[in-house]
């Protein structure tokens, strides 16, 4: 298995944060995750509300923890409560379900190295900075796979990268 660096971790994270400040985005937290939950990097910017780190945190335990985005951690939720209410108990970890989390996969096997959570904008904007940093540290998401054998074999639940809200 391969494992993500620090370095790596924190160019992921400096690339979340130039994308944050392109669209002009509130102050983020970003927390990466290695493959087994653990926290290998977390930067907040200044003016960050409190909470943000668990959040973060949360949303990429939630990503790792079902192998999706965050954001379909939270629809599945809604389509099978009792199950997520299972999972959640047997979780050793909180699971943050809003849009933000997203899966770090190895640019050439797909196999997932970690992940990481993005809080303090809206979700759209939290998932489009996420998936911003995960190229900068070149990396790929569920989203930049279009073969439908890689797909399967991923078990990819997404292909469209979520749009910002207008206004």
């Amino acid at each position: 298995m391969r494992g993500i660096s620090l370095d790596e971790a924190l160019k992921l994270i400096a690339g979340t944060f130039e994308e944050a400040a392109k669209r002009k985005l509130r102050p983020l937290t970003a927390v990466v995750l290695d493959a087994g939950g653990h926290v290998k990097a977390a930067l907040k910017q200044d003016g960050c509300s409190m909470l943000r780190f668990e959040i973060a945190y949360g949303k990429a335990y939630a990503a790792l923890a079902l192998g999706r985005s965050s954001r379909l951690v939270l629809q599945k939720s809604r389509e099978k409560p009792i199950f997520m209410e299972n999972l959640e108990k047997l979780a050793s970890g909180p699971m943050f379900l809003e849009g933000g989390g997203q899966l770090i996969r190895d640019a050439s096997s797909g196999e997932v190295v970690g992940a990481v959570g993005v809080t303090g904008d809206v979700n759209e904007t939290d998932d489009i900075s996420a998936v911003a940093g995960i190229h900068a540290a070149g990396f790929k998401s569920d989203y930049d796979f279009t073969d439908p054998a890689d797909i399967q074999a991923m078990n990819i639940k997404e292909d469209t990268l979520p749009t910002p809200p207008k206004g």
